[in-house]
């Protein structure tokens, strides 16, 4: 997932960061209540990792199209545990 986000200089990324996969964590788990039993006993929904850049004083037009350029790509699906 790309996100192009402008913040104010004060603001702390690693909380950003915190809040952003909290919320989207929640809001799948309740999305997709049929589902998240597969998560029951796992503490964490998401990774704890991120990686953050700089596009500095990039043309917005060019971020787009990079974001663009790296397509979704899924990755294979584990089998799923019997029931």
């Amino acid at each position: 997932m790309h996100l192009l986000v402008e913040i104010h200089p004060a603001l702390n990324i690693s909380t950003l960061i915190n809040n952003l996969k909290t919320a989207s964590a929640r809001r799948a788990r309740t999305r997709f209540a049929s589902t998240s039993n597969l998560f029951i006993g796992n503490r964490f929904f998401l990774h704890r990792a991120y990686y953050v850049g700089s596009v500095g004083g990039a043309i917005l037009e060019a971020v787009r199209r990079y974001g663009e350029s790296h397509g979704t790509k899924e990755k294979p699906r584990k089998a799923q545990r019997p029931a």
